[in-house]
């Protein structure tokens, strides 16, 4: 099991980024899935989280409005649209999924059992 999350950067607040993450060796049609964040000096939180049939999304108030998570299920990727960034976004982004296959995963209700390796993002004029 892999996640490859790519897309991070450094970008200006109000600007946008978006993050993908490839999955392989399980499919995202019977897994959920996740991203989750790690600002320096803070713990990690979720940040959006996904079902297998893409009718339950989750964010959290923070985020809503500002942030999409979708997939590509022949791609077997998820994304995480991110639009106007604000400083307090910048940490790592990692993606995540739980193989233990938790109902509540799908709404970011509990913690995942695989993490991507991360990406940065930086918010900064």
């Amino acid at each position: 099991v892999q996640l490859q999350a790519s897309g991070g950067g450094l970008a200006q607040p109000g600007a946008s980024l978006r993050l993908s993450c490839l999955a392989s060796g399980f499919s995202l049609e019977s897994y959920a899935i996740g991203w989750f964040r790690q600002a320096p000096g803070k713990g990690r939180e979720a940040v959006s989280c996904l079902s297998t049939n893409n009718e339950i999304t989750y964010y959290p108030d923070w985020v809503k409005g500002r942030f999409t998570i979708s997939s590509d299920r022949a791609k077997n990727t998820v994304y995480l649209q991110m639009n106007n960034l604000r400083p307090e976004d910048t940490a790592v982004y990692y993606c995540t999924t739980d193989l233990g296959q938790s109902s509540s995963y799908a709404r970011c209700h509990s913690s995942p059992t695989n993490w991507g390796q991360g990406t940065q993002v930086t918010v900064s004029s």
